[in-house]
């Protein structure tokens, strides 16, 4: 079950630094539902030393002087190392050479989802991909057949496409590009992993995301073709429980400190392998991102250690989640960043660690 090449002893697991390319931290602008500290906090608990931090802000990460204020409101106040991405919209076009060397991605909002980022116009989505000349990947949250025109401009324009939070009827028009040498990679969530339709009723406004959750039969179709997907992204995204149960309630849920025990345990039931883990969480996103190389990090879990997924017990500021007592696998043990150890057996040590990144040449 576990392969060879993965360091274990003692049921400990030693992992590299996982890498999440996909949160929503909520600094600036909703503070009560995350912000820095919180959410690093959660990454660090939650196995991750790299995250990158999705635009959909209030104000949104739109200009230089957006994103270097998001750079200062987390200097000397993350735990583990965090990235930005940057915003699509019509007047954020100008900026794009001034940013491109400071941000892994430029996302794309294409379909209505938190915040005031959406880009409908075709004219203002031929100008955006035809203007970035970064070398980190346009990132779509693209549902359904949107995908298609993303694809067709990626393709016209020859830049790099990620695909955000992957549905199972997106995945053979993927497969068929991939084989074709289109440079186009996607990610899948947890929450699209381990929940499905027949869970909304339970959850009530805790089940509701964009994309929403899919069939059981569309679940499964992401579990049968993980060999497409490149990444796993947790697409943390905190709100309050009121905001939760609220009609309509807010999109997204929280994911940071979910996943790995969540993994855990469906490698214990053979539905994936560490190294695929390895694979999807750590060494996949560094590439497909430009990830700067953290020497010295690693996360040792005790795989053997078995519990009930508990919202009360997370750093996460809400703390609900929609995992809430389902089995999860391997406790994080501790995590150190460049040889630094910032949490081990439950808490947080010394001052915090991380620091601001950039794409690497």
């Amino acid at each position: 079950m576990l392969k060879s090449d993965v360091s274990t002893r003692n049921n400990i697991i030693k992992l590299p630094g996982l890498v999440d390319t996909h949160v929503h931290l909520r600094e600036p602008g909703a503070t009560q539902k995350e912000d820095f500290e919180s959410g690093t906090k959660a990454a660090i608990a939650g196995g991750y030393t790299q995250l990158l931090d999705m635009p959909n802000n209030n104000p949104p990460t739109v200009s230089p002087q957006a994103l270097l204020e998001k750079e200062k409101l987390a200097k000397g106040r993350i735990w583990c190392d965090l990235g930005f991405n940057f915003g699509a919209s019509p007047s954020s076009v100008k900026y794009f050479q001034e940013v491109k060397k400071n941000v892994f991605g430029l996302k794309i909002y294409m379909n209505a989802t938190t915040g005031p980022l959406i880009i409908e116009k075709d004219k203002d989505l031929e100008n955006i991909f035809n203007s970035w000349t970064s070398k980190v990947p346009i990132m779509v949250h693209a549902i359904g057949e949107t995908l298609d025109k993303a694809i067709k401009l990626a393709k016209k324009y020859d830049k790099p496409l990620h695909v955000c939070h992957v549905t199972a009827d997106q995945l053979k028009t993927i497969k068929k590009e991939k084989e074709s040498g289109m440079q186009i990679t996607c990610e899948v969530t947890p929450h699209h992993l381990f929940l499905n339709k027949s869970d909304e009723k339970r959850l009530k406004g805790c089940g509701i995301m964009k994309p929403p959750l899919l069939s059981k039969a569309d679940q499964q179709k992401l579990w049968d073709n993980l060999d497409v997907i490149d990444t796993i992204a947790t697409d943390h995204a905190p709100h309050t429980l009121e905001e939760k149960l609220a009609n309509p309630p807010a999109f997204g849920v929280p994911g940071l400190e979910t996943t790995l025990p969540l993994l855990f345990n469906a490698i214990a039931q053979e539905k994936l392998t560490t190294d695929l883990l390895i694979k999807m969480l750590a060494t996949n996103p560094r590439r497909i991102f430009h990830l700067p190389e953290q020497k010295d990090t690693f996360v040792l879990v005790d795989f053997s250690e078995t519990f009930e997924i508990n919202g009360s017990q997370m750093y996460t500021k809400n703390k609900w989640t929609p995992f809430e007592g389902m089995p999860g696998r391997g406790r994080v043990k501790k995590v150190a960043i460049r040889g630094k150890v910032v949490f081990a057996e439950g808490e947080f040590l010394n001052k915090p660690a991380g620091k601001i990144i950039h794409p690497t040449s």
